[in-house]
């Protein structure tokens, strides 16, 4: 009924039809970002592909002059775009937020993380720990490895991996811990997440999106982001991990 209600409001506002939209996103909302662009498909009759890359990457496509319709990034980048002119300033649209996040192969123990000293516990006594080696949140774990005081013990542990292959590792028994934002594990087959880093240790990563300057599809692009700030997006985001319409 409320995907009924969603292309019938898309059909008033003229924007509906069989639109081709281009998204490059970062991967830290991998999920999330899927399960918006399907519901709003699904709405609309619009078809969209989705790019993901690091924010980086993502960052360097942009000033290349690829093609894309939506840009979904971290806040200081996407702003960085729009002062470049890249992203147009009046569509930037928060989407939401999420913390770092700690997982382990489903079916495995679930460690203690619930206080600093049981999360550095169990970060020693890992085996091997998966974390982005580009991004947001796998800088901040090798800083916060050297907060903690246990740079060095961590050194032999510590396993930078891609983007496309951090939590996954897991899976394949190449690591038993995998520390990245919480949104990044949501929905990864056979990876279960443990909770929360500490909350004294916590930081968050935002999400934020916008319409290319020069996007093929405009106004598509435009209800994209109208739709990801209604009702229906918010619990699509929730349940892929990323707190809604924070930053």
């Amino acid at each position: 009924m409320r995907l009924v209600f969603l292309a019938c409001a898309f059909a008033v506002l003229g924007v509906a039809g069989a639109a081709d939209l281009k998204i490059l996103s970062g991967t830290g909302a991998r999920a999330a970002v899927l399960g918006l662009a399907t519901t709003f498909d699904r709405a609309t009759g619009n078809r969209t592909t989705v790019d993901f890359a690091v924010n980086p990457e993502t960052r360097a496509k942009i000033e290349a002059g690829q093609a894309f319709d939506v840009a979904i990034l971290n806040p200081p980048v996407l702003d960085a775009l729009i002062q470049r002119g890249r992203i147009a300033a009046d569509t930037r649209t928060v989407l939401g937020r999420a913390g770092i996040g700690v997982a382990v192969r489903a079916g495995a123990p679930k460690p203690d993380i619930s206080t600093v000293e049981a999360f550095k516990r169990t970060l020693l006594s890992a085996r091997a720990v998966a974390y982005p080696g580009e991004g947001a949140s796998g800088k901040y774990f090798v800083g916060l490895v050297r907060r903690l005081g246990i740079e060095a013990e961590m050194k032999p542990r510590m396993r930078p991996m891609s983007a496309d292959y951090n939590v996954e590792t897991l899976t394949t028994g190449e690591t038993d811990l995998a520390v990245a934002v919480a949104s990044r594990i949501s929905g990864v087959a056979g990876v279960q997440l443990v909770g929360a880093i500490p909350r004294e240790l916590q930081t968050w990563i935002g999400f934020t999106a916008g319409v290319g300057s020069h996007a093929r599809e405009p106004e598509a692009a435009r209800a994209m982001l109208r739709f990801f700030t209604s009702p229906e997006a918010a619990a699509v985001l929730r349940i892929n991990g990323v707190e809604p319409f924070a930053e």
